[in-house]
């Protein structure tokens, strides 16, 4: 057990969007601070206008650095003390450099250890860019400022689907060449890592989708399920990674299949996202893996459609809250084991690998075997 509550980080976002709406609602009720501490990174000015135009029920304590945050209270961190002219539902540079300071100080107090996980409400990829952040989104510049020289992976989840992006922000024209076999293993081995110590899944079942319509109908269609995708699932099932497919996506998802698998590597943004979205509703959460810092978000936009209306769902937020505090308790108790040994008080005649080897392709075996009779069913 933590000796103290966890210190949750949650950067502001757009200030014309959701964000304060759902974070505010979020921390109304009053057993979430039970759970965690939670700091605001944001301007008091901004939470205060959003409370009383949306008559919100919350209070909160202004501090201004993170070390004076106190447990039972909800910790609003004043990142920049200029107005910030709130037009709700609007874009504009003013809420996209608003949401730049609070991420930018998030960033430097991850360095300090002033937090243990992080929680970013959605920004407007637009206004934000600026000559200090040209990234496509949040993964990407989290990963520039401190990822420590790791490669992020994006995942969409819930309790039920897990959804990893071989390619993220990117036109559909530029895709297939972003697919890569390397890049399909780099991706798939983050995935299967982070399956086992992030949510605690010892030897996960990872689908792989194809590219192209009907997964190329041999080429037909296209040559990346048979020249990039396939050869990256032999590779990684060398390994001892239980990678099946590759799969084409309207039928991987139309059928249900996906509840046979821990998790799904997807190719690009919509081709994983869209089904997602369909089949979580409202308590999907995004989450950057394979970095140092914990973080995630609500699978959802600044949504200006809705912002200022005080109809905004916070189960999304809220979810992604509970996530960050249940992964940051995964990790510890899955490396604090690892890091001191039990030496082995025998001699294994047959390595790790060799293990493995034996293994896998009996545990593959009997899911193919499991797989082709629900097919006949």
């Amino acid at each position: 057990m933590e000796d103290r509550l966890i210190r949750v980080a949650i950067t502001h976002g757009d200030t014309n969007g959701v964000g304060y709406e759902v974070i505010l609602k979020t921390f109304e009720e009053p057993g979430m601070l039970e759970l965690c501490t939670p700091i605001i990174y944001g301007s008091p000015k901004a939470a205060a206008y959003h409370r009383k135009a949306l008559n919100i029920e919350s209070n909160f304590s202004i501090i201004s650095n993170a070390e004076e945050a106190q447990d039972g209270r909800v910790n609003m961190l004043t990142t920049f003390d200029e107005e910030v002219k709130i037009d709700m539902g609007q874009p504009s540079t003013e809420a996209g450099e608003a949401a730049l300071k609070a991420l930018d100080r998030a960033m430097t107090d991850y360095r300090a250890g002033l937090y243990d996980v992080l929680v970013t409400a959605p920004i407007n990829k637009n206004t934000i860019q600026n000559e200090m952040f040209s990234f496509p989104g949040h993964t990407e510049y989290i990963e520039h400022c401190i990822g420590d020289g790791k490669k992020a992976l994006m995942i969409l989840m819930n309790g039920n689907l897990r959804v990893a992006l071989v390619t993220t922000h990117l036109p559909i024209k530029d895709v297939a060449k972003a697919v890569t076999k390397e890049a399909v293993i780099e991706k798939t081995r983050i995935f299967h890592e982070t399956l086992k110590r992030d949510l605690r899944i010892d030897n996960p079942r990872i689908a792989v989708l194809a590219l192209n319509p009907h997964a190329g109908d041999n080429g037909l269609l296209g040559t990346e399920e048979q020249e990039v995708i396939a050869p990256a699932i032999e590779e990684l099932e060398a390994e001892g990674i239980q990678a099946f497919g590759p799969y084409p996506a309207d039928g991987f998802f139309g059928s249900g299949a996906y509840n046979r698998f821990d998790g799904v590597v997807a190719m690009y943004h919509d081709q994983g996202l869209a089904p997602f979205k369909a089949l979580a509703v409202e308590d999907g959460v995004n989450y950057t893996a394979g970095l140092p810092v914990i973080r995630t978000s609500p699978d959802h936009g600044t949504a200006y459609d809705i912002a200022g209306k005080g109809v905004a769902d916070e189960n999304s937020f809220r979810q992604a809250v509970y996530t960050a505090i249940d992964i940051f308790r995964n990790r510890k108790n899955h490396d604090e084991p690892m890091a001191n040994p039990l030496p082995k008080l025998y001699h294994e005649k047959r390595d790790d690998s060799e293990k493995t080897r034996f293994a896998i392709p009996k545990a593959r075996e009997q899911f193919k075997r499991e797989e082709k009779q629900q097919k006949e069913e």
